[in-house]
């Protein structure tokens, strides 16, 4: 894996959420990836468990932004920074933004093997005095 690589890989994993699609969704994992949506929680297991978690309750289409850039590549373990924006039912401004860094490994034809995400909401600002 290289930088190349892992940006067009992040910006198939946005086609893949945007578009809710299971093929395009399991085209990213290998068939025994472990997928951690924060680091203390359980891995899913399996492909066809991660399209499934996926799919659960997926985010309305056009309810979202987000945008991922790489941080670093070595070998096969992969580090992302990006941002994710939940917009107003209208559409006309966020109603709260994260913070997220993704750890990512590979295998050979370049599927995601392992994945972990880290993310923190941003905090609403005090008022000033």
């Amino acid at each position: 894996m290289d930088h190349t690589a892992f940006k067009a890989w992040l910006d198939r994993y946005i086609d893949a959420w945007r578009l809710g699609d299971p093929t395009a969704i399991g085209d990213l994992f290998s068939l025994d990836v472990r997928y951690a949506f924060d680091p203390f929680g359980e891995a899913v297991v399996g492909r066809p468990a991660v399209v499934a978690a996926w799919l659960t309750d997926p985010d309305e289409p056009g309810s979202w932004e987000a945008d991922y850039e790489v941080l670093a590549v070595d070998g096969d373990t992969c580090v992302a920074h990006g941002r994710t924006r939940y917009l107003t039912d209208d559409r006309s401004a966020i109603d709260r933004e994260f913070a997220n860094i993704f750890v990512c490994r590979f295998d050979a034809e370049g599927r995601c093997r392992e994945f972990t995400e880290w993310y923190n909401r941003r905090r609403t600002e005090a008022p000033p005095d």
